[in-house]
C-alpha cells in the first residue's frame, strides 16, 4: 500500500466517523467560518464543474445513451486513478468501495443523464436540488444528528429558487424522468451520508478513494449498459470531447474534491453545494444557447445563493456553550 503524502487535512478513520467529528466544532462561529472557507470553496468546484453537464450532454454527446455516458465517465478515470495511486482496498473497504461505488457513481449517473435528457426546462435541476433536504433527514438515521428544522427550511428555500431559476412555463413533465431525477438525489444523498459515515482509511488519499468510487460504478456499469443499451453509439470528435471533459474534469478531479470535502467538512454544509450545479448550467444555458435570465430567475438565483450561504452557518447550539 502507498500513501499520498499529500494527504493532510483532517482524515476521518472509519471507526471515528461521525458528525461530531466534523472540524466544524470550535471555540468561534466566526472562526470556524474563515477556517473552513478553503475547504468550502474548493469543494464547491465539484458542483459548479458537474453544472456543465447538462450543455456538454445535450450539445456534444450522441442522444439516448446515458448509461454509456456514466460508463465513459466512470470507469476509465477510475483506472487512472488506481493506476496513479497504486492504492487498493483493504479488508471491509472491499465491501465498502463497491457500495460507495455503486450509489455515487453506478446508480446516480444513469439516473441524472436519464432525467436530463427527458426534463426539458430544467426541471432535473429542480428535483436534483432536494439533495440536501434528504441528507438532513439521512442524518439523524446514519449519523445521529439532531433533525435541523432550519436546515430543512433553506433546502426548501434553495429547491424554490432552483425551480425558478430553471424551469419555464412550459417545462414538461415525463413521468420517467421525474422518476430518475428523485432517484439520483436519494442515491447521491445516500452515497454522501455513508461516505461521511464510513470516512477515509487512514493513509489513504482522496485521489484513491475517488478511484474506488469510479471503478466499482464504472464496472458495475460495464454489463448494464450493454444489457439496456446493446451497441455503443458511434462517438465522433464533438461526442469524444465532451467524454473526455466528462470523464477526466468532471470524474476525477471533482469527486476527488468532493469526497476530500465531505471528509472535512459537515456533511449538510456539503450537500447544499450542490444547489451550485443547476445555477452554473443556468448560466452557461444564458451564455452559450441563448437562454434567457429574467426577474423570475434572478430573484431565484438570490434565493438559491442564500441557502447556500445558510448552509455553511455553523448550528447554534441550546444553552449557550454545549
Amino acid at each position: 500500500m502507498r500513501a499520498n503524502p499529500g494527504t493532510t487535512t483532517p482524515t476521518i478513520t472509519p471507526s471515528t466517523t461521525t458528525p461530531t467529528t466534523a472540524p466544524a466544532a470550535g471555540p468561534s462561529r466566526g472562526g470556524r467560518a474563515l477556517g473552513t472557507l478553503p475547504r468550502t470553496a474548493l469543494t464547491a468546484l465539484a458542483p459548479m464543474v458537474w453544472g456543465t453537464t447538462y450543455v456538454v450532454t445535450t450539445e456534444l454527446l450522441p442522444p439516448g445513451h446515458p448509461m454509456f455516458a456514466s460508463l465513459l465517465r466512470a470507469l476509465p478515470a477510475g483506472l487512472i486513478a488506481l493506476a496513479v495511486t497504486r492504492t487498493l482496498p483493504r479488508g471491509s473497504w472491499w465491501g465498502r468501495a463497491a457500495v460507495l461505488g455503486v450509489l455515487n457513481i453506478g446508480l446516480f449517473l444513469p439516473l441524472l443523464f436519464t432525467a436530463a435528457e427527458r426534463l426539458p426546462g430544467g426541471a432535473a435541476a429542480t428535483l436534483g436540488a432536494v439533495q440536501p433536504m434528504i441528507v438532513a433527514l439521512l442524518a439523524v438515521l446514519v449519523l445521529r444528528q439532531r433533525l435541523s428544522g432550519r436546515r430543512l427550511g433553506w433546502g426548501l428555500v434553495g429547491v424554490v429558487g432552483v425551480g425558478l431559476v430553471v424551469i419555464g412555463p412550459s417545462a414538461a413533465l415525463d413521468a420517467v424522468g421525474v422518476a430518475a431525477g428523485l432517484g439520483g438525489a436519494a442515491t447521491m444523498a445516500l452515497g454522501v451520508t455513508l461516505t461521511k459515515r464510513w470516512g477515509r482509511p487512514e493513509g489513504v488519499s482522496p485521489l484513491a478513494l475517488t478511484g474506488w468510487q469510479l471503478t466499482a460504478g464504472g464496472l458495475f456499469l460495464l454489463p448494464t449498459t450493454f444489457l439496456f443499451e446493446g451497441a455503443p453509439p458511434a462517438v465522433d470528435g464533438r461526442a469524444a470531447l465532451g467524454y473526455l471533459w466528462l470523464g477526466l474534469v468532471g470524474g476525477l478531479l471533482t469527486y476527488a474534491l468532493w469526497f476530500q470535502g465531505i471528509g472535512s467538512l459537515p456533511v449538510t454544509n456539503v450537500a447544499v453545494l450542490g444547489l451550485l450545479s443547476p445555477l452554473v448550467a443556468a448560466v452557461l444555458g444564458a451564455l452559450l444557447l441563448d437562454q434567457t435570465l429574467g426577474p423570475v430567475q434572478l430573484l431565484g438565483f438570490a434565493l438559491a445563493l442564500a441557502s447556500i450561504v445558510a448552509g455553511q452557518l455553523p448550528e447554534r447550539r441550546a444553552g449557550g456553550r454545549g
